[in-house]
């Protein structure tokens, strides 16, 4: 025996809504240098803090990037990949940057995107959209300073 259909919802006949605005509506170099500006300022507040376990995080946080048993560059990408996986488009802004910097091509940064979107599912989709928007960014503008 089938299953009863739904009855259909009765069709609106006002116009659909219009379609949400991007948390970036300006251009993307705008929201690159905006992100260095927001960074910079948050950074000079938070070290202002002189907290001693904030201190030691950082610190923390710099050393896992040099060089090791793993180059500074991989583990740069190794940010990136879980930057993606986490959601964090701050976070993705910052890795590219330093991935762009230590030399990646396009192609090496797409593989690497490609590991966080099979890692992170389809959920990944709107940052890796604007991963690829912020790597042309920083290939057009032709600096990677943060």
């Amino acid at each position: 025996m089938p299953l009863p259909r739904r009855p259909k919802a009765a069709r609106s006949r006002t116009a659909p809504p219009a379609p949400a605005r991007s948390r970036r509506a300006h251009a993307p170099r705008e929201h690159l240098e905006e992100f260095r500006r927001r960074r910079a300022s948050a950074n000079e507040r938070v070290h202002a803090a002189d907290h001693l376990g904030i201190k030691r995080f950082l610190a923390l946080d710099h050393q896992a990037y040099l060089d090791g048993a793993l180059s500074g560059k991989t583990k740069e990408m190794l940010g990136l990949v879980a930057s993606l996986v986490l959601r964090c488009n701050d976070c993705v802004d910052y890795h590219l940057v330093q991935c762009v910097r230590a030399g990646y091509t396009d192609a090496e940064i797409h593989d690497g995107l490609n590991v966080a979107l099979v890692v992170g599912g389809s959920i990944v989709i709107p940052h890796l959209r604007h991963a690829f928007e912020t790597l042309a960014t920083l290939r057009e503008a032709g600096e990677f300073s943060l």
